[in-house]
């Protein structure tokens, strides 16, 4: 069947967030009574509602997602990222047998939701990242840097044993590229995997590091990962593997603690000390192919990225809009009497919107079974990023003191912001890379 043809019933306002169905759902009818009964202020349909929700299908899982960030991310948000610690219990309402989200680009057969679809994805981490970025880092390197990577370069078989148990949520993964001398620089990786002829198999040694979902209990491993190794004398002969939690050799060498922001999400250094990788089972596409592995799921990696920075504007501009909307000052009965505080307004939501429009008119367009979109998948990373901080340094500007504080949320997203500028490409490779493209244009004209 189609996806429109698929049905999954979305709750109403007053049942559990639970699903009937694992196929994605749709009912018109119930999604316009729990805009009503959800939004009742929400206002009337811009003409860019058709972008952000380009279907009854988007728009019914905007909806679902809201519903449920409402009533289990905002509560728990403020706590985790307090004490740094990962909600795995909430994570696994994700999974299967809850919403389906963790799996959301795989098909079917292999346990997932099967909307394979940009969209979707963007809407996913902004919805997420509206009320706990952290949170919403470790869907990320879960449900992209890992589900849809095997789902889109492994083998039928590798997805057949991997995928359905990550889709359920029983099994935690990630992906391991970056190591203590080579983030940005990729292929100055010094991680290796060799060749053993009578095992029939690979020889894993190195370390990666700032591995989001490295561990959850901040001594053992996380569950299963991609991880990226050269395989060969040239500069791209890079490999993926597929490592296990357990496999002899594989260990945390140590929790990253007492980071700026997106606490809520784990973050570790991986060693690999002659791990054993059978050759039959645990090589993603082919030996030394791992670049194009790389590549395909570089671009919706940074769409994601780009839309949690949507999803913190938005809330950040929330923040600010209601709080100067209450406050009063120098005889004023609020502060949008104030040029200034206008500015801060109008400026962070024409900001705000001008990123979301990008977002989506590049994931309504995008093919995630292919690569090619560099340009903008950089430039919607970019402009997010920068965007998003900028934003909620306005906020924290606007609520003065109050914004400086936890209570209220925006100096949170502040931080949280800042990874947006260094993680899944640093603000100086999109430049690079954006550069180069549009040199490589000539003199053809932009559309």
């Amino acid at each position: 069947s189609t996806q429109a043809d698929r049905i999954r019933i979305i709750p109403s306002p007053m049942t559990p967030m639970t699903l009937a169905s694992r196929t994605f759902v749709h009912r018109a009818a119930t999604t316009k009574y729990l805009s009503r009964c959800l939004f009742p202020c929400r206002r009337n349909l811009s003409s860019c509602s058709a972008l952000f929700n380009p279907t009854e299908e988007h728009e019914a899982l905007r909806s679902m997602l809201r519903t449920f960030v409402e009533r289990e991310v905002e509560p728990q948000a403020h706590e985790h990222n307090k004490t740094e610690t990962f909600n795995l219990p909430l994570f696994q309402k994700l999974g299967t047998s809850g919403l389906g989200f963790l799996g959301l680009t795989v098909p079917e057969e292999y346990n997932g939701t099967g909307f394979i679809d940009a969209t979707a994805v963007a809407i996913a981490h902004e919805e997420m990242s509206y009320s706990d970025p952290g949170f919403c880092l470790s869907y990320l390197a879960h449900s992209i840097l890992f589900v849809h990577n095997l789902a889109i370069n492994g083998s039928h078989e590798q997805k057949l044993r991997f995928l359905p148990d990550a889709c359920e949520g029983s099994k935690i993964g990630g992906m391991g590229m970056s190591e203590p001398n080579a983030g940005t620089d990729v292929l100055g990786m010094k991680s290796a995997a060799v060749y053993d002829d009578e095992k029939k198999g690979w020889i894993l040694n190195g370390t990666k590091m700032w591995i989001t979902n490295g561990t959850i209990t901040g001594e053992e491993t996380g569950d299963i990962f991609l991880v990226y190794a050269r395989t060969g004398p040239k500069k791209g002969d890079v490999t993926q593997f597929i490592v296990e939690g357990g496999m002899e050799g594989f260990s945390v060498g140590q929790k990253n603690n007492d980071k700026l922001g997106m606490r809520a999400s784990p973050t570790a250094e991986l060693v690999f000390e002659n791990v054993f990788l059978p050759e039959g089972t645990h090589v993603v596409g082919e030996v030394n192919g791992g670049m194009l592995c790389m590549m395909r799921n570089l671009e919706i990696e940074r769409v994601a990225l780009a839309a949690m920075g949507i999803g913190i504007a938005r809330r950040c501009v929330d923040e600010m809009k209601a709080y100067a909307g209450e406050r009063g000052a120098f005889g004023h009965t609020n502060l949008y009497s104030f040029g200034q505080i206008q500015r801060h307004v109008a400026e962070s939501y024409t900001d705000y919107m001008a990123g979301k429009c990008y977002v989506y008119g590049l994931t309504n367009g995008l093919d995630l079974e292919t690569h090619g979109n560099g340009l903008d998948s950089d430039g919607v990373k970019l402009y997010g990023a920068q965007m998003s901080k900028n934003v909620a340094d306005r906020a924290i500007q606007v609520m003065g003191g109050y914004g400086y504080v936890g209570e209220y949320t925006v100096e949170r997203l502040w931080r949280d912001a800042k990874l947006l500028e260094i993680g899944g490409g640093t603000n100086e490779s999109h430049h690079k890379n954006m550069a180069r493209d549009l040199r490589r244009m000539g003199i053809n004209k932009l559309d």
